[in-house]
């Protein structure tokens, strides 16, 4: 089964008519921000199975699809030391057949009835999804749910797989040495949280894998009260639950479904770096990530600050913090960008990304990194960057609201990792309740080189091999380097 990552629609970066003061930039009530802030959509709509089986749904009509999602609380970070990539390798092993299904029937059968199908594995879940016809609901619900707790898997099944997630890593790990830099510095990023592992495994752990890892992990996890069921489209509510209860309420909870109790990080006292060089590197870059707060349930206020914050530091490269001080009054950089995504079910990361311009070294690119940084503490953000900020939140809201696929991954993401239904309608609201005074109490607590890795990509120009490597034009490599990836979707 081919995996591809999951894509969440792309926001234009759009801004809307709306007058915003310019200066003082108060607080808004908590009623008015909910008013300005929340987006029309679809109804969104939830219920729990007897058997445990929390379920969403969210309406649209406007076509005769749904989306049909079946998320487990259980992934990557929650793996036993050892055992590296076994929830990606199980991942790949559902497809395998069941009882009733033959190998890689479901995704022939979906196919057939002209729908799409796949999955995604990440630290803190694993998630099923399928593309459908709104008619053909009841039948992607009865194959997801035979799978749920009757997958059958041969001795030459788990084999086969083991081989292609080797493959799998061959090609988008130690293939590319941007992905092996981020395998690096999730490594040194996280003492002792298994955040620093990465999602495909360990290569020498992933080759050791077996049919009972798999299997043992499947029976321990797979289970309705330890999923999340998303169903999203032209569907209603009633419908939904009749449909669930048919096919999902008889199966047997697992009963056993322990809260996750994960290894902590200790606190983190002295910054640590590195260095990294390969012959294959066409355009150097540095990065600096920090450790930083998720959001918690019932209190996203913090959260809200940091995604503000990153909005302000990296969010649009040509007017933002980093992209006028970097690439504009004094030009040392061709790309600089910032990045917090804080659903995570523990601490997660808030990141910043400099690829330094022709003949700029990476000590002067990191030096002109801290000064902008040092001046943004002690200036704060410019008034009217913020209120531009609040309004592109405001538009990116409003478009997001439009897309029922993304709106599926999002309560999907959100539940999973231990959120609410009402945690993911009240985000709107707690970004455009955010105050300037609020994201610069963020930026001093989080951006503080202690809790810090900083990293240097760099061309191994040493290498026979360096002089065969292409060298890419500088936007291409911009793009890809830019973005320090959660690496929440494993592809």
């Amino acid at each position: 089964m081919p995996h591809r990552p999951f894509l969440r629609r792309a926001v234009p970066a759009l801004c809307l008519a709306l007058t915003l003061p310019a200066l003082a930039l108060p607080a808004l009530s908590a009623p008015a921000a909910a008013e300005m802030a929340q987006p029309a959509g679809p109804a969104v709509s939830e219920f729990t199975l007897p058997n445990g089986l929390r379920a969403v749904v969210i309406e649209d009509h406007r076509a005769p699809v749904v989306v049909h999602m079946v998320w487990y609380r259980i992934g990557a970070a929650d793996e036993m030391p050892g055992k590296s990539g076994v929830a990606h390798f199980l991942e790949h092993l559902m497809f395998k057949g069941t009882d009733d299904m033959a190998p890689g029937e479901l995704s022939r059968v979906v196919e057939a009835n002209g729908g799409s199908d796949n999955a995604f594995t990440s630290y803190d879940y694993t998630a099923y999804f399928q593309r459908i016809a709104a008619d053909r609901l009841g039948l992607v619900m009865k194959m997801e749910a035979d799978r749920m707790r009757d997958l059958l898997l041969s001795p030459d099944d788990w084999q086969t797989e083991r081989e292609v997630i080797l493959e799998e890593r061959n090609q988008r790990t130690d293939s590319d040495p941007a992905a092996l830099f981020s395998e690096q510095r999730r490594a040194a990023q996280y003492l002792n949280h298994p955040y620093g592992r990465p999602v495909i495994g360990w290569r020498s752990e992933m080759e050791q894998l077996t049919r009972a890892d798999a299997l043992d992990w499947y029976r321990h996890h797979y289970a309705p009260d330890n999923a999340v069921l998303v169903v999203a489209g032209d569907v209603t509510p009633a419908e939904v639950e009749r449909l669930a209860r048919t096919y999902y309420g008889p199966l047997a909870p697992a009963g056993d479904v322990a809260p996750r109790a994960r290894p902590q990080e200790p606190a983190q006292l002295a910054e640590r770096r590195l260095v990294m060089r390969d012959a294959r590197v066409s355009q150097p870059y540095l990065t600096r990530s920090y450790l930083a707060p998720e959001r918690d349930p019932g209190d996203q206020a913090q959260a809200a600050a940091l995604t503000i914050l990153a909005e302000l530091l990296g969010g649009n490269s040509a007017t933002s913090v980093l992209g006028r001080a970097l690439m504009h009054e004094s030009p040392v950089a061709i790309y600089a960008g910032a990045r917090y995504d804080g659903v995570s079910v523990d601490d997660t990361t808030f990141s910043l990304v400099v690829v330094p311009a022709p003949g700029v070294t990476m000590q002067d690119a990191e030096d002109a990194l801290d000064a902008t940084l040092a001046k943004f503490l002690e200036d704060g953000p410019d008034p009217d960057a913020f209120a531009r900020i609040r309004t592109r939140v405001r538009a990116s809201e409003i478009y997001a609201a439009d897309h029922v696929e993304g709106l599926a991954h999002r309560y999907g993401e959100a539940l999973a990792t231990g959120l609410s239904v009402e945690d993911v309608k009240g985000w709107p609201a707690a970004l455009m309740a955010v105050t300037p005074d609020q994201v610069m109490a963020a930026a001093r607590d989080v951006l503080d080189r202690r809790h810090a890795v900083t990293g240097w990509l760099e061309r191994d120009t040493g290498s026979a091999d360096a002089a065969a490597v292409p060298e890419a034009a500088p936007e291409a490599d911009a793009e890809a380097a830019a973005l320090d990836r959660h690496e929440e979707a494993m592809k």
